[in-house]
């Protein structure tokens, strides 16, 4: 809808033609792309604000598909820094096109629904923050429990069901999740609050692709990394994890994941996760080792140096933690087993797969993390995990 309504097709495609052209000479390839087509404006006499917005979007072609995938988009800073950055709604919807249309054109792999609908909720934030509308994480808590419960009504539920729950729950879940997913854990939880056992329920994703799975069990040290452990030993892929600690110590988790099975299949698979992955939790056996899958052809001959970032929020009681390596089968779970063996709480995980690349991100917090010793004990840890 948006390519329909833009009214210069070519300034999208010189952008498109110049955003990479810069590859390989060495130093950051979209500043000195911006550069070379700031000279290709001149040359053929483009001015004013289409050159300002071609040299724009080739600097900044990296930006919105970082922001998507790595940062917490609950997070009202987050979406007033990218409004800021992008400046108007014009710069933004030119940035959005040639985002999904890179990745899209990157490789049939590396584009899924949920990384589009990741875009897409940037692109509406940051629209109604350029609109004037600043966020306003009370307002949009309350919008967002009023669709809930009209949704929730929709399924006949007793009286102020959602109360039990709702009441367990603090401002960080409701801005994480969206109505549609607050109705269906409501749903799904209302008559379980404070349950002893681990409840597990599964659903074809509502972005499109996938299952969402949701957890509810009383909270335990090693939850995220066991977690990993079952869906790497069930071949599932972990594209989004949303992990939350109820007022009542209870774990409130949800994950999308990907699997190679046809949709077909899905009703099925969603029986055996649900039994499966309840089991894995409440037996609370020995972590089980990694799976050892074979490294693709490309990886062997191009292997990407592993790197390990940590960086401590405002106010160093959070921290992120960013993974570049090579792609492999189980690669989620070694870090999510280093974690757990840290005593480290994940509360927010990103996994991005670039082609035969993966950019994972994570919002953790420990006391580990507030000695100096012991994060570079971590960060050698987590090299280790990866190059393994």
């Amino acid at each position: 809808q948006l390519a329909a309504g833009w009214d210069k097709p070519w300034l999208l495609s010189i952008a498109a033609i110049f955003h990479d052209i810069a590859k390989g000479r060495g130093g950051d390839h979209s500043d000195l792309g911006g550069v070379e087509v700031r000279r290709f404006c001149k040359q053929h006499a483009i001015a004013g604000e289409d050159a300002q917005l071609i040299e724009f979007v080739v600097r900044e072609h990296l930006t919105m598909s970082r922001i998507a995938q790595k940062a917490d988009l609950s997070d009202p800073r987050v979406i007033a820094d990218f409004a800021k950055r992008v400046g108007n709604e014009r710069q933004l919807t030119a940035l959005y096109l040639l985002t999904v249309a890179d990745i899209r054109g990157t490789s049939p792999k590396v584009w899924n629904a949920w990384k589009g609908k990741l875009l897409e909720d940037l692109y509406r934030y940051t629209s109604r923050a350029l609109g004037g509308h600043a966020p306003d994480p009370d307002a949009e808590v309350e919008a967002r429990k009023r669709d809930a419960l009209v949704l929730v009504n929709m399924h006949s539920l007793p009286f102020e069901a959602h109360k039990p729950l709702w009441d367990t729950l603090d401002v960080g879940y409701f801005m994480r999740h969206d109505a549609v997913d607050i109705a269906w854990h409501t749903r799904q939880l209302s008559r379980l609050v404070g349950s002893p056992h681990a409840i597990v329920r599964a659903r074809r994703s509502p972005a499109g692709e996938g299952l969402q799975v949701l957890v509810y069990t009383p909270d335990q040290s090693d939850l995220f990394a066991r977690i990993c452990g079952y869906f790497d030993q069930r071949g599932f892929s972990i594209l989004d994890a949303r992990i939350h600690t109820a007022k009542n110590g209870h774990a409130l988790d949800t994950f999308q994941v990907v699997t190679s099975a046809s949709p077909d299949e899905y009703r099925e698979i969603t029986s055996m996760l649900e039994n499966g992955l309840a089991k894995v939790i409440t037996d609370a056996g020995p972590l089980p080792n990694p799976s050892r899958g074979r490294v693709s052809r490309r990886v062997k001959s191009f292997p990407i140096a592993p790197r390990v970032t940590l960086t401590p929020d405002e106010k160093g009681q959070r921290w992120l933690l960013n993974v570049s390596a090579s792609d492999r089968v189980g690669l989620l779970y070694c870090l999510a087993r280093v974690l757990a063996r840290h005593h480290l709480n994940v509360q927010l995980a990103k996994i991005a797969t670039l082609g035969e690349r993966v950019e994972d991100t994570f919002l953790i917090d420990g006391p580990e993390l507030q000695h100096n010793k012991k994060q570079i004990e971590i960060e050698t840890e987590l090299l280790e995990a990866l190059a393994a």
